[in-house]
């Protein structure tokens, strides 16, 4: 599952190849399991992206066939996404074209152009950071932040559609103005709307507890094109979708506007987006490939999600992401290739020439109701509370970032879940859990700083006149205050006066230039109190580190130990007297 850095820029069929000739039929069926399950998700997804219904099954032909030929994933399905549409509708709802007074509307060829736009400034992304071999960055998005992320997201997207389920009419504004408005005119709200959207939700939940594997969602929006045609929910106050286009899309680079200015404002956007594509997919391609115990690699990857894209901007869709839904949907059903994403296609494929006609009387409550589902799916209370139970600080950043989607904007979570996630880390590395070594009646164990505060006679030696000191970070410039208060107050204060002090290493993978400084005043210190200075279990870089600051001859290349067990076997020659101190 690592990946090769010597690897070719572009390699195919990755996910194809080799061909089980007894898994083909398996892998169709999947395929077909897949379009009958996600065909309704992609339709949702269009409501939350603010493009036309179409562009929905277009997010499953060309960008899914691509990322079959490109991608690096066995598994990954690259489809419509919630976080990526919501993305990409939060920035374009608050842009204004030049030459124009109001915001863009959703559905406006403008605005489905710019989502081209920025399928295509991802893609780029994805690209520069295949040919840097930046792979690595997924690393970058914690799963907290994704926890966080997702969470925020399904709570706008869920409250986004409680409107369109009531039959009343959107309001301006953000997400809370919008719900103030239909608690001030409830008088608004449609009966058969809101009925219908209850249906909906009863369907799809009754035939899940009955089989995840029936495709509740496909059936409940059949049941609501059959109602609107032949029992005239239209004439009743409910919203069709209307006509909808059928066919191919029409293939060509977005129209634009390639205005300079607004490209540049797009910038922030592009990479929010490249940041969620790359950490989300990556989680799901790394998860599965870890069940099948298969290779996989990420930077083949940024090349497949790249393509899929660029296919998503030239026909007619908006940015498409690795689903983990949609890849759980083709691991249940037996798919193992990605063959099974290439059945799909073909599926949409059939759907697109025969079947759009009855998708316009697809009532908007019914397609709100599924997306308020996929909202309210994406919440994750469980992780929420195990982040809770595990590390405070992480949860708070996960509860910032969803707080940050849906009172801020979804753009900005990201950067600042990003930020969160960075001094989170930079502060655990500048406040390290250092510890002793102690000896009680069960041998050697590490006994943690903190629990020195606690009691009246801290036991700190490893023999007398010993102190081994377990450092467990890199020592870089914002910890060595702690290094150094610890040492000199350990040395200082044992009782009885030590003539040793053995910093153990294992832990320690780099030191920097200020690392070197204070280590270098540590050895002073201690050599004016007739304390000798050594060092456990130093890797080979950080070796070659020291002797780069000249510290391996301050100290002597005698002081230094490949293990505990020698510095306790030079320690007891030295108190026998058959070895110079």
């Amino acid at each position: 599952m690592t990946t090769n850095p010597k690897e070719p820029i572009l390699q195919l069929f990755q996910g194809l190849l080799p061909i089980n000739k007894s898994r083909v039929m398996p892998d169709i069926v999947a395929g077909v399991t897949l379009a009958a399950l996600a065909l309704p998700e992609v339709l949702g997804y269009t409501r939350i992206a603010g493009t036309p219904v179409i562009t929905g099954l277009y997010t499953m032909l060309v960008p899914m066939i691509l990322y079959a030929v490109f991608g690096g994933s066995r598994h990954l399905v690259v489809s419509a996404d919630s976080a990526t549409a919501a993305i990409l509708a939060a920035t374009l709802g608050a842009m204004t074209l030049p030459g124009t007074t109001g915001t863009l509307q959703p559905g406006s060829p403008e605005w489905l152009s710019l989502s081209g736009v920025l399928a295509l400034m991802a893609a780029a992304f994805l690209l520069l950071a295949r040919l840097l071999k930046l792979g690595f960055l997924a690393d970058f998005l914690s799963r907290t932040v994704l926890v966080g992320f997702l969470t925020g997201v399904g709570i706008q997207v869920a409250l986004g559609q409680v409107a369109d389920m009531l039959g009343v009419e959107k309001a301006h504004g953000g997400i809370f103005q919008k719900l103030w408005y239909i608690a001030q005119h409830p008088g608004d709200i449609n009966v058969p709307s809101l009925a219908l959207a209850s249906v909906m939700l009863v369907v799809i939940f009754g035939c899940r507890e009955l089989s995840k594997k029936i495709p509740g969602a496909l059936i409940a929006v059949t049941g609501a094109i059959l109602a609107a045609k032949f029992m005239g929910l239209e004439h009743m106050g409910v919203k069709l979708l209307g006509p909808v286009p059928s066919g191919l899309p029409k293939f060509g680079l977005p129209p634009g506007p390639w205005n300079p200015a607004l490209l540049g404002s797009l910038v922030p956007t592009a990479f929010a987006l490249f940041v969620v594509i790359l950490a989300q997919s990556a989680a799901t391609s790394r998860a599965f490939a870890a069940i099948e115990n298969e290779r996989f690699s990420e930077n083949t990857d940024l090349v497949g999600l790249a393509m899929a894209n660029i296919g998503a901007a030239f026909s007619g869709t908006f940015v498409v992401n690795g689903s983990p839904t949609k890849t759980q949907m083709v691991e249940s059903a037996g798919g193992r290739s990605q063959l099974a994403q290439l059945a799909s296609s073909g599926v949409v494929l059939l759907v697109l020439f025969f079947l759009t006609g009855p998708l316009a009387y697809l009532p908007e409550a019914a397609l709100a109701a599924i997306i308020f589902l996929i909202g309210v799916e994406l919440v994750d209370i469980k992780g929420m509370r195990r982040i809770y139970r595990a590390r405070r600080s992480e949860f708070w950043i996960a509860l910032t970032t969803a707080l940050t989607v849906v009172c801020v904007g979804v753009e900005q979570s990201i950067l600042l879940a990003i930020t969160l996630s960075l001094l989170d880390h930079t502060r655990q590395g500048y406040r390290p859990h250092n510890a002793v070594l102690i000896r009680d009646a069960h041998g050697i164990k590490s006994l943690p700083l903190a629990r020195l505060k606690n009691t009246n006679h801290p036991p700190v030696e490893l023999e007398p006149g010993l102190i081994v000191y377990r450092f467990s970070h890199s020592i870089y410039y914002a910890n060595t205050e702690m290094l150094f208060s610890q040492v000199t107050t350990l040395a200082t204060s044992a009782l009885p006066k030590i003539s040793w002090f053995c910093i153990d290493a294992a832990a320690i993978d780099d030191v920097d230039y200020t690392g070197a400084v204070t280590l270098r005043s540590i050895h002073d210190i201690l050599k004016a109190s007739n304390i000798r200075l050594l060092f456990a279990q130093v890797s080979d870089d950080v070796r070659k580190t020291l002797e780069a600051y000249e510290l391996t001859g301050l100290v002597g290349a005698e002081c230094f130990f490949d293990s505990i067990g020698n510095v306790l076997h030079a320690y007891e020659k030295c108190a026998k007297g058959t070895a110079g101190s």
